[in-house]
């Protein structure tokens, strides 16, 4: 079978050759959506979503192997298995992932992320997360608690099984919300204390003086705003 004759879907004109794998495999390490990378190879965003969500998904995407994997199902002639609706690897949650590292969530973290808003009662077990996603337990131990530290999501603790559950609630918005304009404030309260320090007529001080009140008031701002609007997420 040449390159030209793998087909990622079973449909004609929407062939993949090993180039184009390859060409996949570099936007996704560039941290490209499936749409910017369709656009660059010329292929539908469907093509591509379908391509890398059957293949270990933008985590863990080989060129090489889902090649070799496309060949061997051309042979037997049979579809790859679909995979449950709504997990992370379809299009529309692929899109909301890179959406997601586009804004600076790391690419695992929002990986985790996905399949727990996605899930069906808003929780799941280190190890089903292993499982679902296909990943080292150290991956999403890194993950969980990273999401944990940022408030994204919160860790239960089953007692009859002695394990942790990892939880995301309405809730995880405020949460994460206030978590991250804390972080700020505390940026904006540096910026003061180096003012004061390099002494506030100074070019330096003046400089650290006006980022740290605009970053205070954007924070309190912030703040007000979360507080006003928690009602929506009850």
């Amino acid at each position: 079978m040449t390159d030209s004759e793998s087909n990622t879907d079973g449909m004609p004109g929407e062939r993949l050759t090993q180039q184009d794998r390859q060409r996949i495999a570099a936007g996704i390490a560039d941290g490209l959506s499936c749409s910017e990378i369709a656009r660059r190879l010329g292929r539908p965003p469907s093509t591509i979503s379908r391509e890398i969500a059957r293949n270990g998904g933008s985590g863990d995407y080989r060129p090489d192997r889902a090649h070799r994997a496309t060949g061997l199902r051309a042979r037997r002639g049979t579809p790859a298995p679909p995979r449950a609706a709504g997990s992370p690897g379809d299009a529309v949650g692929e899109e909301i992932i890179e959406t997601a590292v586009r804004a600076g969530l790391p690419r695992m973290m929002a990986r985790v992320h996905m399949d727990l808003l996605l899930s069906e009662e808003g929780r799941r077990t280190a190890a089903e997360l292993t499982r679902r996603l296909k990943v080292s337990p150290a991956s999403v131990s890194l993950a969980v608690n990273y999401l944990v530290q940022h408030g994204y999501v919160r860790r239960e603790r089953d007692p009859r099984r002695r394990r942790d559950v990892y939880v995301i609630d309405d809730a995880a918005w405020y949460r994460s919300v206030v978590l991250s304009t804390m972080q700020t404030l505390e940026t904006a309260r540096s910026a003061m204390a180096m003012a004061e320090a390099s002494g506030p007529d100074s070019p330096v001080g003046q400089r650290m003086a006006r980022a740290g009140a605009f970053l205070e008031r954007v924070s309190l701002d912030m703040m007000e705003s979360a507080d006003r609007w928690r009602g929506l997420l009850e």
